[in-house]
């Protein structure tokens, strides 16, 4: 039976990895080498592997090899690639002293989140600004982006860090920005001077946004801003209970009422729209507080509404970290957005001014293509590639569109939250989530495209 579960986890690994575009034999060499690892370190491990194998074919000395600066798979210099492996062996080789890690990192240490989450700056925000110097390899362009949602399971941003250059993330709660929380880290190789925010400036409080709720709103609901929103809404169950709950209590409601209350609306995003009567935000308002033009998502259904806004950017904190690049590239920008969901990354290129020459955007939902494309043929000029599974996009394609556009300006993209969200408490499953482990397509076609960038 030992043996048995041992072939199924095994076989399991393999089936992961060529899901992310790897062979049958670099995975089976891969777990051969690192017996019992996890699927983070499999990737590293067939990554040096790569490096390896494309150094020497260019035929560079050892010497070269650790001097050099890899173009590929990650970039990092061979010197670097066996330090870690050493590393890793010492601690996933199965000795005594090793530790094996779980599958979500939880052998990692938690990376603190600042207070407060501005990020390295923001419009407006009088504290000290914050300058970073990259790893050579890490300098675009390809320029880079990449969200995930701030509060995630321990170690998982230690391992994204780890994958894309050691690059530490920038953390943004977007109610610095709007009247919704929304805490997101960001990696990204973009300059963080002179940023400029999307003018005119979004309304940052409930009422500045929603000025009509303030005739139904009790005194004792002292909100000022909104929770992060999610993708779904609050059951009927939970405004029927509200309902019955003040019109039975006094005016004002005890202390115990008003606890409860405050804690719903808080939990569901709530907001008053008649006597002692709580709502959830319509899909329009929603769209209003991500910085998404109005009815962006009209003639899609209620409730795959929800689910794509709360998988979005929010589009005006992105749009401030995207805006150094108006500058740089005034002839328009080539994209790779992957997990495009409904276009947050291209509306906030739009609304910035930059001409989008070319997407080349990753999306699974039909829905979702839908609503980008009507939006595309609506607003834009530029050429628009729609590819429906990340697993189809192969190194050999993605060379092709890097010979046929000569490159890619901006990779961008962001992994849906519901397996690192702390809402979700029975599938926060960290990076080996099926949703969160789109982190693996991201940081292999990032790598294939600065190879084949590397090599025109």
């Amino acid at each position: 039976q030992e043996f048995l579960r041992e072939m199924s986890d095994k076989d399991e690994k393999i089936n992961s990895l060529r899901d992310m575009g790897f062979s049958e034999d670099e995975a089976n060499m891969a777990i051969t080498i690192c017996v019992d690892a996890d699927l983070s370190v499999l990737v590293d491990s067939i990554s040096a592997s790569q490096v390896t194998e494309v150094c020497h074919s260019r035929n560079l000395s050892d010497h070269q090899v650790t001097a050099r600066c890899f173009d590929s798979f990650g970039g990092r210099k061979r010197a670097r690639l066996i330090e870690e492996s050493k590393k890793k062996r010492k601690r996933y080789g199965g000795g005594a002293q090793g530790k094996r890690p779980s599958l979500d990192g939880s052998d990692e240490e938690s990376m603190p989140l600042p207070k407060p989450m501005v990020g390295f700056n923001l419009p407006g925000y009088r504290g000290p600004s914050m300058t970073r110097v990259l790893p050579e390899l890490a300098t675009g362009p390809p320029y880079f982006y990449y969200e995930n949602v701030a509060r995630a399971p321990k170690g998982v941003w230690a391992k994204i860090t780890r994958f894309l250059f050691d690059i530490q993330p920038e953390f943004v709660d977007s109610l610095h920005l709007c009247a919704a929380a929304r805490k997101r880290g960001y990696i990204h190789n973009l300059p963080t001077e002179n940023r400029s925010p999307l003018l005119p400036l979004p309304p940052k409080t409930i009422f500045e946004a929603f000025p009509h709720y303030k005739k139904w709103w009790p005194s004792w609901d002292q909100r000022t801003h909104l929770n992060c929103l999610q993708t779904c809404m609050a059951p009927a169950t939970v405004t029927e209970r509200i309902q019955q709950k003040l019109s039975s209590s006094g005016n004002p409601p005890p202390q115990s009422v008003q606890k409860y209350v405050r804690h719903e609306c808080s939990k569901w995003n709530l907001v008053w729209v008649g006597k002692d009567k709580a709502a959830p935000l319509e899909p329009h308002e929603m769209e209003y507080l991500l910085g998404f033009p109005k009815d962006h998502k009209r003639g899609v259904g209620k409730t795959q509404r929800y689910k794509s806004l709360g998988n979005s950017f929010q589009v005006d904190t992105v749009a401030y970290h995207l805006s150094v690049l108006r500058g740089m590239f005034p002839n328009g920008v080539r994209v790779l957005s992957l997990f495009t969901g409904i276009g947050g990354g291209e509306v906030a290129l739009h609304k910035l001014g930059i001409h989008m020459r070319v997407v080349v955007s990753v999306e699974i939902g039909e829905a979702n293509r839908q609503i980008l494309r009507s939006w595309w043929d609506q607003t834009q000029t530029g050429t628009l590639i729609e590819i429906a599974d990340v697993k189809s996009l192969k190194d050999d394609e993605i060379a092709t569109y890097v010979r046929r556009f000569g490159g890619f300006d901006l990779v961008i993209g962001g992994s849906p939250c519901n397996n690192l969200a702390g809402s979700n408490r029975h599938h926060r499953d960290g990076l080996e989530g099926e949703h969160s482990s789109l982190f693996y397509d991201y940081f292999r076609i990032l790598n294939s495209v600065k190879s084949a960038m590397a090599n025109m």
